[in-house]
């Protein structure tokens, strides 16, 4: 029940994940493109203390279930949730987009929760580190936002979305860029794909 270190910059991780949603959605009511800026710039600031937090709860001797647990959750508002609504707040906002958005966010739940069932089984080096992910880490969808802030710099969000809008059928539309959510979901979930622990 106790709260150490660790726990609290795990805390910081999930806190850049909020303020990241809520200047998502300030921004579709500002319409202010420095909201969006703001909404990717607290990912990677969140990145930073999910690195830290496990270095600390080792060099500390006291990681504990409860880390883990806190970890997985901020990871996933932060890594999960915020690259989302950032997707819709620059304009991936019909149906199937949401629908597309909605199974990156759920494949970030069940990688997460896959990993904290497995860890304990996992294979690990002689300081107890796991030595490999199955399936990309939840962080790798920041590469996603990378792309995004190269598309806001250049103008190329909401109707300027790389790609358009693609209709079929009479009420069927969907932004091909958002497909990128689900390679970034698919990836994560994946049993085959093992990814080296640095």
């Amino acid at each position: 029940r106790n709260f150490y270190i660790a726990d609290i910059i795990t805390l910081m991780n999930g806190v850049c994940g909020v303020q990241s949603v809520f200047a998502s959605m300030r921004y579709l009511v500002t319409n202010d493109a420095a909201d969006l800026y703001r909404a990717m710039c607290f990912m990677p600031f969140g990145l930073l203390f999910d690195f830290f937090d496990g270095r600390v709860a080792r060099w500390r001797n006291n990681s504990s279930l409860l880390g883990q647990e806190l970890d997985s959750l901020a990871d996933l508002i932060s890594f999960g949730m915020a690259p989302a609504a950032l997707a819709y707040a620059i304009g991936m906002q019909t149906f199937l987009d949401t629908a597309v958005l909605t199974y990156f966010v759920c494949c970030g739940i069940a990688r997460l929760a896959r990993y904290n069932a497995t860890v304990a089984m996992a294979p690990k080096d002689d300081t107890g580190k796991i030595s490999y992910f199955e399936g990309t880490p939840i962080p790798t969808s920041l590469t996603i936002i990378a792309l995004f802030a190269y598309f806001l710099s250049n103008d190329k969000y909401l109707e300027a979305l790389p790609g358009q809008l693609i209709t079929f059928g009479e009420d069927w539309e969907f932004h091909p860029l958002v497909l990128v959510y689900a390679l970034s979901g698919t990836l994560m979930i994946s049993k085959t794909l093992r990814i080296p622990k640095p």
